[in-house]
């Protein structure tokens, strides 16, 4: 497995954007997109020779990462791929992991399949097997 982005809840989509633009040097990768299951809109940032940037911003009062935001926002988690979700969440089943969110489509990954867990030091950790984003606007290398 591969880290392939890392979570950040933010209040307002907009200005998280900028904020990793001009501080950070990242760029727009996506539209933003709704994630109806997570109830968050998310967009993609990525940076040559970088990891990947996913903001988070909540739909509503109801979206699980709603306080986190009123509360500034921040790390919400570290997202791996892998080359099989079923066979690594059988894995990582049997290394005693906790499955928070069994594998579903993902809107963010054309409803490709996500999955969440938790690992022993309480890292919330996604799981994807896809490199597809929607809502590209800019090349995804």
């Amino acid at each position: 497995m591969i880290i392939d982005h890392i979570g950040i809840v933010v209040r307002s989509l907009e200005m998280g954007i900028q904020h990793w633009k001009d501080i950070f040097g990242y760029e727009q990768l996506t539209e933003p997109v709704v994630n109806i299951r997570q109830k968050v809109k998310v967009v993609f940032l990525k940076k040559e020779n970088s990891t990947m940037i996913k903001l988070l911003e909540p739909i509503d009062e109801t979206s699980p990462v709603f306080n986190m935001a009123k509360k500034g926002g921040g790390l919400h988690h570290l997202c791996f791929k892998c080359d099989d979700m079923d066979f690594t969440l059988t894995e990582m089943k049997e290394k005693g992991l906790r499955i928070i969110t069994h594998p579903q489509p993902g809107e963010a990954f054309e409803n490709e399949k996500i999955a969440f867990f938790y690992s022993k030091d309480g890292v919330n950790i996604e799981l994807i097997d896809t490199d597809k984003r929607a809502k590209c606007i800019i090349d995804n290398k």
